[in-house]
């Protein structure tokens, strides 16, 4: 089931098309919106607990806070001001701020961030810009006394937040990414599950023809079922149809030859009695009239019979010994009509129906011999050529037109400067044999000269040991 072309011209979608498209929709949507929730909540937590550790720092920075002679004062030596810069990505700053906003100890270019004074136990985080260079910041109000607020302000650079945010960028695209295949995955196995038993009755549909009108049999979801009871139905209605159509040629070619035969022998019987001279071209037509409705008659009667062989029963079959079959039947009425017929065989095995290919050579040597014009010249020939095994009957006549010999393989018709007489049935009986046969019907030009040249392919068999 593929993308395929509307009348007007447009383009429409398959059904397992159109639901990939509605299952790849939701997901399209759903996944990215999904992803770009999780990354902001990991995000937001992560920032939370590095905040968090940036927090600790100024806490700690708090609890050294003291007050001597009315002074704050802070208590850091050495190696606590290395503990409180410690850092093994980022720099850290930190700054205290007495009550009047007076440096107390610390990086003084923190104060010019200019922080808003926060209230005691009182937090405010920002990034914020220093030199140059970005920064996260914190201000913390802290009790120094006698109810006074100092202001501790801490800062780091935004290195490990920077690394977290892409790390977290990849973790969520391939997660988000893998989340994605495996549900385009899962929704592709899905439709291709789900209508698996679809493509099954198509294909099988796609197999059947005349031949093949027996009841589906297929176990298939309930929605189906409507759908092959149908099918059943009208596959019943074309049996009881094509039944119908071919008793109805059978029996009136049947019941055309008996009279027509009758007729003949009674116009023979005419031109042998003693009669008016004058009436003999008159019999001479009239026999030629019937001549040609039992053939006509004959023809149908072959198109009935091939419609109602079933196909898939070809047997081995070779077309040289068709040829020699034909023969028998031929050569006296080509030697009667002043013919010359020429037999050029070789083994041509395939798989096939025997008197189908007989009734197609007859057909074919009929039309040679009716309308190749005085003294034909007819050769018959057989062999394989690669994949294909291949019979032609080639003459000598005035041939068919290139752009008349399609239409000269339809029934009922023949080519514009035909000169014979005949129902225009021949080659097209011979072609609708050829395409059961899964073989082609061509109308080529004579090997040497004028002329033209019939030529049957049909798939090659193996030659059995």
């Amino acid at each position: 089931m593929t993308e395929s072309s509307q009348p007007g011209g447009g383009r429409t979608f398959s059904l397992k098309q159109r639901l990939l498209i509605w299952l790849m929709f939701p997901v399209l949507v759903a996944v990215p919106a999904a992803g770009f929730m999780l990354y902001r909540v990991m995000h937001d937590t992560a920032i939370s607990w590095l905040d968090q550790a940036l927090g600790d720092t100024a806490l700690a920075v708090a609890s050294l806070l003291k007050e001597r002679d009315g002074q704050v004062v802070v208590d850091v030596s050495g190696p606590t001001d290395r503990a409180l810069r410690f850092d093994r990505t980022d720099r850290v700053y930190y700054l205290v701020l007495d009550p009047s906003g007076e440096v107390v100890l610390g990086d003084v270019q923190l104060a010019r961030l200019k922080l808003p004074k926060r209230k005691p136990n009182e937090w405010f985080f920002t990034l914020a810009t220093l030199d140059g260079e970005s920064l996260r910041a914190a201000a913390l109000g802290a009790a120094c006394g006698n109810g006074r607020v100092c202001q501790i302000l801490v800062a780091e650079t935004l290195n490990k937040r920077d690394a977290l945010q892409q790390q977290l960028l990849v973790v969520v695209a391939l997660l988000i990414g893998g989340m994605a295949v495996l549900l385009a995955g899962a929704g592709w196995w899905a439709t291709y599950r789900g209508l698996r038993p679809l493509a099954q009755l198509s294909a099988e549909l796609e197999e059947r023809d005349l031949a093949r009108l027996e009841p589906l049999q297929h176990d298939v979801p309930g929605e189906l079922r409507p759908l092959i009871a149908a099918f059943n139905r009208l596959f019943e209605r074309l049996r009881r149809a094509s039944s119908a159509q071919q008793d109805f040629l059978a029996n009136a070619a049947h019941q055309l030859r008996t009279p027509l035969t009758s007729l003949r022998t009674e116009i023979d019987l005419a031109l042998l009695e003693p009669h008016d001279p004058q009436m003999e071209p008159v019999l001479k037509r009239l026999q030629g009239s019937v001549d040609r409705s039992a053939r006509l008659a004959t023809q149908m009667l072959s198109i009935a019979r091939a419609e109602a062989e079933p196909a898939g029963r070809e047997q081995p079959v070779d077309l040289r010994d068709i040829a020699a079959q034909v023969a028998e039947d031929w050569v006296p009425r080509a030697l009667q009509a002043g013919a010359d017929i020429e037999f050029e065989l070789e083994s041509a095995p395939m798989l096939g129906q025997s008197f189908l290919l007989r009734e197609l050579l007859s057909n074919v040597l009929h039309n040679s011999l009716n309308y190749a014009g005085p003294n034909p010249r007819i050769t018959v020939r057989t062999g394989s050529d690669g994949e294909w095994a291949r019979m032609e009957v080639e003459d000598n006549g005035p041939g068919i037109p290139p752009q008349d010999r399609e239409r000269a393989l339809r029934r009922f018709e023949r080519g514009s400067e035909s000169k014979g007489t005949g129902s225009g049935l021949g080659l097209a009986i011979a072609l609708d044999i050829a395409q059961r046969h899964r073989g082609k019907l061509e109308l080529l030009d004579a090997t040497t000269g004028q002329g033209l040249r019939v030529r049957l392919s049909v798939p090659r068999a193996p030659i059995s040991s």
